[in-house]
């Protein structure tokens, strides 16, 4: 899996979607389009619900339920959904949310962040869901995934706007905090069908990741400032649409910077060229394949703005 992946955005279409992204919507439809064949079927639905599906788990009996917890459901809930909607929400998040954070991670961490992200999410709902009066059902989708990867795009790009119903700008880090406060609120609702606490163990793995990854540069401190590697004279702002074409990519409306090389003791500039140089190996390469240099030189840069 080449973890050096540039996005190309719309124009190039599906193939130019992010290999992991575009591997896991493919999985996903898969699935899904067996699901439909396969629960037209007793015997299929039995399967389904008996391998594939996260099943409760039953000690010595406590609960009546008909199929056994296997370890592999971990994985195999994630990639299964309820519905058309189901599958269309958490896809449309996926591909709109994830293609950024591919690009930062690069493929192969990002699939790895993906899988325990999901992996989290069951593991915090079979355990806690019992003790908060849930009650013993199936879980699948792969929303418990999808939350790891809002969490890490409002950590990494908390200023991006989003457009709400394609009309109502809002900054990543105040919708995306919205909605983990909505399923903290919703969590005790056992009969609403809807695993909350997936959603939530989905959310804190992916902060635990970033905060505890050494290469991530995110702090909390600067979560509500602005999050720019550099203070634009501009008044435009990135939204999602940008990030999805070219996370990254140079701002063309910089009218004036200042730079810190963070490697002198008189904090003498950067110069404009090295900050394009970074920048543009982001876009061709990936975060991840900075030096720990060029790294601290936007984080620092991103720091000392006011």
């Amino acid at each position: 899996m080449n973890n050096n992946y540039r996005p190309v955005g719309f124009g190039g279409g599906f193939l130019s979607f992010p290999p992991v992204i575009k591997n896991l919507l493919i999985i996903n439809g898969i699935v899904f389009f067996f699901q439909i064949l396969l629960e037209n079927t007793i015997e299929g639905r039995i399967f389904l619900n008996k391998w594939l599906a996260l099943n409760p788990i039953n000690i010595n009996g406590y609960i009546d339920w008909p199929f056994n917890f296997q370890v592999w459901q971990l994985i195999t809930y994630q990639f299964m959904h309820g519905g058309f909607s189901h599958i269309l929400f958490n896809m449309f998040a996926l591909w709109m949310f994830g293609s950024s954070i591919e690009n930062v991670f690069g493929s192969k961490k990002f699939l790895i962040f993906y899988l325990l992200a999901g992996i989290s999410a069951g593991l915090l709902h079979l355990f806690f869901s019992p003790l908060l009066g849930g009650v013993p059902a199936l879980t699948i989708g792969a929303s418990g995934s999808v939350y790891g990867v809002l969490i890490a795009y409002a950590l990494f790009f908390p200023d991006n706007l989003i457009f709400l119903y394609f009309l109502i700008p809002v900054k990543a880090k105040y919708l995306i905090g919205f909605l983990i406060v909505i399923e903290f609120l919703a969590v005790d609702s056992a009969s609403s069908g809807v695993a909350h606490l997936a959603h939530l163990g989905g959310a804190l793995f992916g902060f635990l990741f970033i905060m505890f990854d050494k290469n991530s540069y995110v702090e909390l401190k600067n979560l509500f400032k602005r999050s720019y590697f550099y203070k634009s004279t501009s008044k435009s702002q990135n939204n999602i649409f940008d990030n999805i074409a070219g996370t990254f990519r140079r701002n063309t409306s910089v009218d004036e910077a200042n730079y810190y090389d963070i490697n002198s003791k008189d904090e003498s500039e950067v110069t404009q060229a090295e900050i394009d140089e970074i920048l543009d190996k982001i876009s061709q390469s990936g975060y991840q394949n900075l030096t720990e240099r060029e790294k601290k030189i936007l984080f620092q840069a991103s720091k000392k703005m006011k």
